[in-house]
């Protein structure tokens, strides 16, 4: 079913519109399946799970770290790691931004923000983001390339919430584009929509959307 529902999600999006495909928790014969119908991008949102995975699947895979990175974990993932969505501290940036050196990489990064109602959800302000991308310190940092935004819409059925929600991600993006990155084409991503949102998302400007169970199935916590 995996190539069969991989081919209705990508019937379903622009083709301007970047596929990360949600695989944390699953097994990698459904990471495979996935590849060999075609898929080459992948997010994962544990940095151990991702290190082994990458380990055994073809080497020519874009991994994505889509969910909260720790900072004693960053070491695993940052040798390989194409992208990093969920940059929320200056902290974490610096840390990657240490890491990166030691690799002789330049890792690219999205802020996340905290855009939903939810509590629960990781990210910064717009004042946070404004404060590190304004600061001498985030100047120096050599071995990061900040390329977009990242956010969550809240976890909920009312759709023009959501809308309001990633619409204001959209907003942060055009502020911190114009502020800070006018002249940089690689500021051009917007991480925004999931398996239950992502029309939505893409409705509102989204570059690439995060879909794990249209394409897998319900997660599998036991792994």
């Amino acid at each position: 079913m995996i190539r069969e529902n991989l081919e209705t999600v990508r019937k379903s999006i622009p083709s301007e519109v970047l596929l990360v495909a949600v695989s944390k928790t699953k097994p990698v014969a459904d990471l495979q399946e996935a590849y060999d119908a075609g898929q080459r991008v992948f997010g994962e949102n544990h940095a151990l799970e991702m290190r082994d995975k990458h380990e055994v699947l073809p080497k020519d895979i874009d991994w994505h770290f889509i969910g909260h990175l720790q900072t004693n974990k960053i070491k695993y993932i940052i040798p390989f790691v194409r992208l990093i969505h969920s940059i929320d501290t200056f902290n974490l940036l610096q840390a990657v931004n240490k890491e990166a050196v030691k690799h002789d990489r330049t890792v690219d990064c999205l802020l996340q923000f905290h855009v939903a109602e939810e509590e629960t959800k990781f990210g910064l302000s717009l004042e946070e983001a404004e404060e590190i991308l304004g600061s001498d310190t985030f100047k120096e940092l050599r071995n990061v390339r900040i390329c977009g935004v990242m956010g969550m819409a809240t976890n909920t059925d009312d759709q023009t919430q959501i809308r309001k929600e990633f619409h204001h991600l959209k907003e942060i993006f055009d502020t911190i584009k114009t502020k800070y990155f006018t002249d940089c084409e690689y500021f051009k991503e917007i991480s925004m929509g999931m398996s239950h949102d992502y029309q939505l998302a893409i409705g509102e400007g989204s570059t690439m959307v995060r879909v794990g169970s249209k394409i897998f199935g319900a997660r599998n916590y036991d792994i």
